[in-house]
């Protein structure tokens, strides 16, 4: 079995192309140039590296979102309209769900972080189970004072990733109330990797789109319909007060 896998809901553009047992090839990128610009070289150098025909992968994953608007159709365009072309079915694999998988073994909480702005995250809560990987609490965009509280509820110590820590990491050491630790470096961004390794499992179990069927997963309304919104909520305000 080869897994094409794919993310770009965040800063980080990354592929790569795992099998049951072995990651093949995977290419990061976490610079300023855009997702767009990076991510179909990323995948034609890996190609070439491997020597192999993109018709004899068995599926493509794709990191499904939550995260960056513009990252996210990126990454689904590319990965729907790949499906499309080679006939090859999708496996949507939740962001926050692989972000917290870049950490195995440990016996604290994993609490991934993306920055949402206005003060909100991106974010779950994740363990492991006799070696297994288990949601606690399925990915969400909530305030960062909200997932801290639910943390402290729990009472276990947790280890945090992604790049909302280099936002609230202050913000957190005042919040907490558990021992809390920050991921390394290389442990800390989006992985393709991680997006194929979790794959693999959704594709044994049969949980595949087709490619016309695939959509991205944003949770939150885009900045540009939430200022709609509230454009239109302030102007129904002021015509109830009128």
């Amino acid at each position: 079995m080869k897994i094409l896998a794919l993310d770009t809901s965040g800063l980080v553009a990354s592929v790569a192309i795992v099998t049951e047992d072995k990651l093949l090839a995977e290419y990061t990128v976490n610079n300023k140039k855009t997702h767009s610009q990076t991510l179909l070289p990323m995948l034609d150098e890996i190609v070439k590296i491997l020597e192999i025909d993109l018709a004899d992968i068995d599926a493509i994953a794709v990191a499904a979102g939550p995260g960056s608007f513009t990252g996210l159709r990126i990454g689904s365009s590319t990965a729907k309209g790949l499906g499309l072309a080679l006939n090859k079915t999708i496996i949507n694999i939740p962001t926050v769900d692989a972000l917290g998988f870049n950490l195995y073994g440990t016996d604290k909480l994993i609490c991934p972080i993306m920055d949402a702005r206005r003060n909100q995250v991106y974010t779950g809560l994740y363990e492991y189970k006799e070696n297994v990987y288990q949601v606690v609490e399925s990915q969400k965009a909530v305030e960062i004072d909200e997932i801290a509280d639910e943390i402290n509820k729990l009472g276990r110590s947790v280890i945090f990733l992604g790049d909302g820590v280099e936002v609230y990491k202050e913000k957190l050491s005042n919040l907490l109330m558990v021992p809390y630790s920050f991921a390394p470096l290389h442990l800390s961004k989006q992985r393709a990797a991680c997006v194929g390794a979790l794959g693999v499992l959704y594709f044994s179990k049969g949980l595949v789109v087709t490619a016309e069927e695939h959509e991205p997963t944003y949770l939150r309304l885009s900045q540009a319909e939430r200022e709609l919104e509230e454009k239109e909520h302030a102007k129904n305000q002021k015509a109830v007060s009128n």
